[in-house]
């Protein structure tokens, strides 16, 4: 069996591709003003799964980002869980959304070759602020509740992600797949290299705080 290095260097190769023939995935933009949806849709979002309605969001990315600082690289992390994103003002939503369908068929592919029903989703990226500055993709890792997570899968969406080197004002990303088990809606540590964050638990309950809030637009919308 192939590790999940070697694979990674083939999904690198592929994304490079991808991207010389136009088809390279741009960071989701944060939006302003949400755009309601409409009651019935509004309805429908949260029959049976306890999500919050889409289309009524007004965080930024940044408000739901974990950021980690390494020599030379500055790390963002957002997972794409749809009780989360749900939470950002509709363009963020709609972008990472979108981004997640795109690359649906090759996140089930992969997620059912580690035997994962649908695999916790995360957007990744690596911005240079040091010429030649160094990172390593695969030494991420999430604890949550003592239990130490490290991605089973990473989907590069950027040309050169494979390299793991930044110049100045370079951005790289990709799509990290992690157990099914890593429960975004706990407090998390996030550690990579030399640097950790326990930022995570502050992100929570601004979350939360917006999804209270964001159930009071849906019901003045659908009166």
């Amino acid at each position: 069996m192939r590790t999940l290095a070697a694979r990674f260097a083939i999904a690198a190769s592929v994304a490079l591709l991808h991207a010389s023939s136009g088809c390279a995935q741009q960071s989701p933009i944060t939006g302003s003003r949400p755009t309601p949806a409409t009651p019935a849709a509004a309805s429908a979002d949260t029959t049976g799964t306890g999500l919050v309605p889409a289309g009524f969001g007004t965080l930024k990315q940044e408000q739901i980002a974990i950021a980690l600082q390494l020599p030379g690289v500055l790390v963002k992390l957002t997972p794409l869980d749809e009780s989360v994103i749900r939470t950002l003002a509709p363009d963020s939503y709609r972008a990472f959304r979108e981004l997640a369908e795109s690359k649906r068929a090759a996140i089930t592919r992969l997620a059912s070759q580690h035997g994962l029903q649908r695999a916790s989703l995360w957007h990744v990226s690596f911005y240079g602020l040091a010429p030649d500055a160094r990172f390593s993709p695969l030494e991420l890792t999430i604890t949550v509740a003592g239990r130490d997570y490290r991605p089973v899968e990473i989907l590069p969406l950027s040309t050169g992600f494979g390299e793991q080197r930044l110049q100045p004002r370079e951005t790289q990303t990709a799509l990290y797949l992690f157990d099914d088990a890593l429960d975004v809606n706990q407090p998390l540590i996030v550690s990579l290299g030399s640097d950790r964050s326990e930022a995570w638990s502050g992100r929570l309950k601004v979350i939360e705080q917006e999804r209270v809030l964001i159930r009071s637009r849906a019901q003045g919308a659908a009166r």
